[in-house]
């Protein structure tokens, strides 16, 4: 009974825990993000300011318009689509950022399946 009345302000604190979130710091610059395909380690760069981000990826560039919801999350849509699945908006949410990185929650516009990456900012 002991043990239990030591952990519960212990949790308590814990749960109020908040991420470090300085947002502003990646609405504009260049940025890398690393992941891997079945085994295959990929990397996409991209550059961001206000309301364009201009992404390269296996030599091919593509660019898209963004809509800030708040200061953590924004709406990317592709500008120049090649088929309907490019037609649909993409939510993007930064979770929690360091000096120069930010990790986020992606997923279709609409639909719950999420999923998570890490981007390096490379340079202002």
């Amino acid at each position: 009974m002991k043990k239990i009345l030591f952990l519960l302000p212990l949790l308590l604190l814990m749960s109020c825990y908040d991420a470090e979130r300085n947002c502003k710091d990646f609405k504009t610059g260049k940025f890398k993000f690393e992941y891997d395909v079945d085994g295959v380690k990929k990397i996409a760069l991209f550059e961001r300011n206000d309301s364009i981000e201009i992404e390269t990826f296996e030599g091919k560039t593509d660019t898209a318009s963004i809509r800030w919801v708040n200061d953590c999350e924004y709406v990317l849509l592709k500008l120049h689509p090649k088929n309907m699945a490019e037609e649909k908006a993409i939510g993007m949410k930064i979770l929690t950022t360091t000096k120069n990185s930010y990790t986020f929650e992606f997923g279709m516009v609409g639909v719950d399946e999420k999923q998570r990456g890490t981007v390096t900012k490379i340079s202002d």
